[in-house]
């Protein structure tokens, strides 16, 4: 594999010779470089200085990392402009013909670009994080442990990772440089919110949250280069000179692809929605293996983080606290769509959350309940109750409709992403995506959609009612 990507490495000495020559890119960079460092020592010692001014105490071990991730990242964000115009700037330039031309096979040229994207704005960042920690050390001697400089340097390198990769995806899939920019927002407004998530984990010391986001984000830049080599063409490329917004072609496509050949709603149940859940046996098992750990996590966070049992007793349940929640409305069918509805909305974030992420997110949103479950399942023997009871009376009744209507909606999601990283000869990416689209629509609709109906019905008017026989006081 190696010996095949040898020649790619023509093609990143001539774009970092190209990039190193012009002192428009050049000298951004090394002003950000030798003066941010500074900047974030000097704004470091105001916070501390301006809180303790106000008989406030900020734990420098907590503000110096944060810091440190942002130096680390600021250059990579600066240089984001590089990876943007890998292949499109080449067109503009009319330097492109002579490239695609040459005798490098299409994962050669796109890998030779992408590394030359990634090795100036990776250097610049790790140039920065040192002169960062340099100036901290001289000023008050502090440097991070081991550990904590291992986690920052993690994060900065996947950070770079994802973000130049979904821009040199954007670069093959734009027809100039003034879109694939305009396009960035894709990248830098969701890489925005992940920054607040780990700093935040960094400023209250999550190592396991910072560990599990450097894990998720190698997974989503392995599969964006992925994406980017699968639907990397030289004809289309070079031939391609404007991106149209045909909705109605996009409604046309979407719409050919969910209906498929059948002539009625039981046809299309028979026929179109069996094909579409055969294309998802491997992510439904998927799905189910994730639960089943999501359950396990859930088991595990209970020995850690222990409820009080009062908090938790139900052996005294009356049913006059089941109808104080006006946001479930228990025992009362106007109940049923507050329960559904709910139900949807996340199942429409996880998706929303997994066009982004190739699923990844998605499956965390998804994990979320059936984790809830193993720990208040597990939390449930300190209060003296059984297990068995737990499940059998609170999560039984609605949990034969709501886990399989989770695992499909996952195992949909799952499948959105894959369309995107897998080749699809004949489509452009934009139509397998409509077509993977479709594939999820198909499962809501025939599927997800009245199964969490039944589950709503299920959880409003008969899990109360089992809850109350076996827990009733």
């Amino acid at each position: 594999m190696l010996a095949d990507l040898t020649p790619s490495f023509i093609i990143t000495r001539r774009e970092l010779r190209d990039h190193l020559r012009d002192w428009r890119i050049v000298t951004p960079l090394v002003l950000l470089v030798a003066v941010l460092p500074a900047l974030m020592n000097n704004l470091a010692r105001r916070v501390i200085g301006f809180a303790a001014s106000y008989g406030l105490e900020i734990q420098a071990e907590q503000l110096y990392p944060f810091l440190f991730m942002i130096v680390g990242f600021f250059p990579v964000a600066v240089a984001l402009v590089l990876a943007l115009e890998s292949f499109v700037g080449e067109k503009e330039r009319r330097s492109l013909e002579p490239l695609l031309s040459s005798p490098l096979s299409a994962l050669q040229l796109y890998m030779g670009k992408l590394l030359a994207a990634l090795i100036l704005p990776l250097s610049a960042s790790y140039l920065a994080m040192g002169f960062y920690l340099l100036g901290l050390y001289r000023q008050d001697g502090w440097l991070p442990d081991a550990a904590l400089f291992l986690q920052v340097f993690a994060l900065a390198t996947v950070n770079c990772l994802v973000m130049v990769s979904a821009a040199v995806v954007i670069s093959t899939q734009t027809t100039s440089l003034r879109g694939a920019n305009l396009m960035s927002f894709v990248i830098i407004l969701p890489m925005a919110v992940l920054l607040q998530g780990q700093s935040a984990a960094i400023v209250w010391g999550r190592d396991e949250v910072m560990w599990w986001t450097v894990l998720g984000l190698v997974l989503i830049a392995a599969l964006l280069v992925r994406t980017g080599v699968a639907h990397f063409n030289r004809e289309e490329l070079f031939g391609r000179e404007m991106d149209t917004l045909n909705l109605r072609w996009a409604w046309g496509t979407l719409w050919s692809a969910f209906k498929g050949e059948a002539k009625s709603p039981i046809e299309w149940y028979r026929k179109e929605l069996s094909l579409t859940l055969r294309r998802l046996k491997l992510p439904v098992a998927l799905m189910a293996l994730v639960l089943a750990l999501a359950a396990s996590l859930g088991v595990l966070l209970a020995h850690r983080y222990v409820i009080p049992p009062e908090l938790i007793d139900l052996r005294s349940l009356q049913r006059g606290n089941l109808e104080g929640m006006p946001s479930f409305r228990f025992f009362e069918a106007a109940g049923i769509p507050l329960v559904w509805v709910h139900n949807l909305q996340t199942v429409l974030l996880a998706t929303i959350l997994g066009i982004f992420s190739y699923g990844v997110l998605a499956i965390l949103v998804l994990m979320l309940p059936l984790t809830l479950i193993g720990y208040i399942t597990t939390a449930s023997v300190g209060a003296g109750l059984s297990p068995f009871w737990i499940l059998l009376a609170l999560v039984a009744p609605h949990g034969v409709l709501e886990i399989p209507a989770i695992a499909l909606a996952g195992a949909a999601i799952l499948r959105l992403g894959a369309v995107l990283a897998a080749p699809s000869p004949g489509r452009t990416i934009g139509e397998a995506w409509l077509h993977g689209l479709a594939d999820w629509a198909r499962v809501m609709v025939g599927l997800v959609i009245p199964l969490l109906l039944g589950a709503a019905a299920l959880e409003v008017l008969l899990t109360p009612r089992i809850a109350l026989l076996v827990f009733g006081g």
